[in-house]
This record gives structure tokens, C-alpha cells and sequence, in this order.
């Protein structure tokens, strides 16, 4: 019973990390193409105007992949729950990376270290 409990676990954690990564890429590749925009009108020498529309959509859509990460990191946080309770809480599941303190235990300076530029 034990085996399928952490077979299960490790198919779902798998699941996870790919949903997680892609994203993260998604969110990297709009910052990028929002980026990109303005540069580029301008080298055209267009107008601010034009294009206008496009950066705010391009720019709806990182809020909306913000939004979503912060669902699948939320998910995460559940599932670790979810394991304690089918009694893995003690198991590794997943690539063995360095799982982060639990958020009451991190500091703003700590958290502050710890963000990336996209």
C-alpha cells in the first residue's frame, strides 16, 4: 500500500514540477515579447501609438500567468498537506532539490534574496 501511496505521489509531484515549469517559461517568454515591443517600434521610428494595444494585452497577460503561477504554488503548498496525510510526510518526493522553509520561517530580507529578474 505504502509503494502505490508513493508512486502516486511521485507521478503527481512529476505532473507538478513539469506544470510549474511550463509557467514559468510562459511568463519569461511574455516578459520577453513585451519587452521587445517598445524597442522595436521604436527602431521602426513609429509612433508610441502604434502598438499601444498590443502592450497592454501582452501586458494583461503576464498579470494573468502571475496569477496562475501563484495557483500552481498554491497547489504545491496543498499537496504537501496531501502528503503528510497519506503518511509521506517524511519522504523526498520529487528531483531532490533543496525544498524551501516554510514561509513563516523566511524572512523579507530573505524572500527579497531570493527573487530573480524575468
Amino acid at each position: 500500500m505504502l509503494k502505490e501511496r508513493r508512486l502516486a505521489a511521485e507521478q503527481v509531484a512529476a505532473a507538478l514540477f513539469e506544470a510549474e515549469a511550463a509557467i514559468d517559461a510562459a511568463v519569461s517568454k511574455t516578459a520577453l515579447l513585451t519587452g521587445v515591443m517598445p524597442s522595436l517600434r521604436r527602431q521602426a521610428g513609429a509612433s508610441a501609438l502604434i502598438g499601444q494595444d498590443a502592450l497592454e494585452r501582452a501586458s494583461q497577460a503576464i498579470a494573468a500567468l502571475a496569477e496562475a503561477r501563484r495557483a500552481i504554488v498554491e497547489t504545491h503548498k496543498e499537496l504537501s498537506v496531501v502528503q503528510g496525510q497519506i503518511g509521506l510526510g517524511a519522504v523526498m518526493i520529487g528531483d531532490g532539490g533543496e525544498k524551501p522553509p516554510p514561509m513563516a520561517a523566511v524572512t523579507e530580507r530573505q524572500r527579497m534574496r531570493a527573487l530573480r529578474v524575468a
